[in-house]
């Protein structure tokens, strides 16, 4: 209660996400109604045996662990809540921090506590990645603990090659990887340790963990990680979901979480943003390690993102994105009424196996409002590698249609009902693959005008979306899937400074920016159709 006092009160350097998860702690324990019970003992039972054991690595090695006040914060809040029958309230906390701030140390005493803290019978933990390396991290730490602690293997723990096991309970721990061939199903989990969830390319073993809980009465899922960059990621959708708890758009009181990172405006380069990024300061993290890698970061514009990623946990897409994405996220929502105002479509239709984007850009009182529409073959969907698309597909963020390829007269009648509900003032498409569609369009009297995906076309739109972004004019409607293609954007700039759009990687979808580009072109040079392409003729 001390760290949640000196956060609220300013005392401690924190962001937006850290002072609304210390709100919510403040909040609950002064809800009478809430339905859970704050139990001290039950809270501080974990801290007592985490600061029992040794640290095993670096210049405390050997030493007795002592937890900083940020980690009784996270341990406490998640074990110290209880229902009515004494069940723990928390089954997932998810945990966002950078490194070296012991997230691995933390996590393995954790481990350890649900082994033989929580008095399951039959506890199955397990320390869960894709890959065996990433598994056996949080696991040999906690094993080397044991190793180290007489006092822990006298009172029943014992280790094995890849195991460590709680005999008075019939307890045990084991690291469990995507990529150690067999069946992952079958799992009885009572405690999951998922370190470094961002490095997760598929959502495969989250969703084992997830399923494997449901016979345990108390289970938890610790996921501790630092930013990534893949932002169609389980890792990202987990942040995303967070972030809703964290400010009340979502009540799901068993979810615990917590974001350590920098707010908007921060300067990146000043030490004081460094710090409230980075809980474990001046203990871990060395200030002098820190400024150097800063100075690096500030040097080379390569080791950047990486500084800001890793460093500050900031999630950065690309290695030279294009988009600032906290500018663009903060520019979710808008509640205008949209009949009558001028409004422009943009048509990328890539190929009839990937995503298609219609995306409408309103413009009204000097500014843009933007709602977008993305389309896949149902087939697609499941093929795919980006475990969001499902999801978004679920919520209404992509519309599917039957079959492998997509349906181009689903989009062609959408169209013509967007034209009949908005004043549409050009359809601007690339003629590649939409020959057809348009001349369907062309005969239905909608203003369609061509646009080539040119450096030349591409470049003064770019650079105006870019500005309308940074300038807070251009609202969206907060769709995800627009937001993860926005973060994929890479700018490419050729030797006269224009900029075309790029993905570093095939699976890094750009079509919904590419798509409002157009639709920003067309604003800015409109012809409403009844003159000859201005991107054929070069008349601007």
């Amino acid at each position: 209660m001390q760290y949640v006092d000196d956060v609220l009160r300013g005392r401690l350097p924190a962001c937006e996400y850290v002072r609304q998860a210390c709100e919510r702690q403040r909040r609950d324990l002064d809800d009478e109604n809430l339905g859970y019970v704050f139990d001290v003992d039950r809270a501080s039972r974990p801290c007592a045996l985490i600061e029992h054991l040794p640290h095993i690595k670096g210049k405390w090695a050997g030493q007795r662990i002592r937890l900083e006040p940020w980690q009784v914060f996270l341990v406490t809040t998640v074990f110290g809540w209880v229902d009515d029958q004494g069940a723990r309230r928390y089954k997932t906390a998810y945990i966002e921090v950078p490194r070296k701030n012991a997230k691995s140390t933390l996590s393995a005493g954790i481990a350890l506590y649900c082994m033989a803290g929580d008095r399951e019978g039959g506890a199955e933990v397990y320390s869960a990645a894709t890959t065996r390396d990433q598994a056996r991290i949080v696991f040999g730490d906690a094993k080397r603990m044991v190793e180290r602690s007489p006092d822990l293997r006298r009172h029943g723990f014992a280790t094995f090659a890849h195991a460590i096991t709680y005999e008075p309970l019939g307890a045990s721990f084991r690291a469990l990887s995507r990529d150690q061939g067999g069946n992952l199903d079958g799992l009885n989990v009572h405690c999951a340790i998922v370190d470094e969830l961002h490095a997760h390319k598929t959502r495969d073993v989250w969703d084992v963990l997830e399923t494997a809980t449901g016979a345990r009465q108390q289970p938890l899922i610790w996921a501790i990680t630092t930013a990534g960059s893949n932002r169609a990621g389980i890792c990202y959708e987990q942040r995303s979901y967070a972030l809703k708890v964290l400010c009340g758009a979502v009540d799901d009181p068993e979810y615990f979480a917590v974001v350590y990172t920098v707010d908007d405006g921060d300067d990146w380069t000043d030490e004081a943003t460094w710090r409230k990024a980075n809980p474990n300061w001046g203990v871990s993290v060395s200030p002098d390690d820190m400024a150097r890698k800063a100075r690096k970061a500030m040097e080379m514009s390569s080791a950047q993102n990486n500084f800001l990623t890793k460093h500050l946990n900031v999630w950065v897409n690309a290695d030279t994105s294009w988009m600032d994405m906290r500018a663009w996220d903060g520019l979710a929502g808008y509640d205008e009424d949209l009949d009558g105002v001028p409004c422009w479509i943009g048509v990328d239709l890539a190929t009839k196996t990937d995503i298609a984007a219609v995306v409408l850009l309103f413009a009204i009182d000097g500014q843009y409002r933007v709602s977008c529409r993305f389309y896949l073959p149902e087939d697609a969907v499941d093929a795919s590698r980006n475990s969001q698309y499902s999801g978004w597909v679920r919520d209404g963020h992509i519309i599917t249609t039957p079959g492998n390829v997509i349906d181009l007269d689903t989009i062609e009648e959408d169209i013509l009902q967007l034209a009949g509900e908005y004043n549409v003032q050009g359809i601007l498409y690339d003629p590649w693959q939409a020959q057809q569609m348009v001349n369907h369009l062309v005969a239905q009297g909608l203003p369609m005008v061509e646009f080539r995906h040119t450096v030349q076309n591409m470049s003064e739109p770019m650079k105006q979306l870019e500005a309308e972004v940074i300038a807070g004019r251009l609202r969206h409607d907060g769709n995800p899937a627009m937001a993860w293609m926005m973060s994929n954007v890479v700018a490419h700039t050729d030797a006269k400074e224009n900029i075309y759009p790029r993905k570093e990687f095939p699976e890094n979808k750009i079509d919904g920016p590419v798509a409002l580009i157009m639709a920003l072109a067309g604003a800015i040079h409109d012809t409403g159709g009844n003159e000859p392409s201005i991107y054929e003729t070069g008349i601007i």
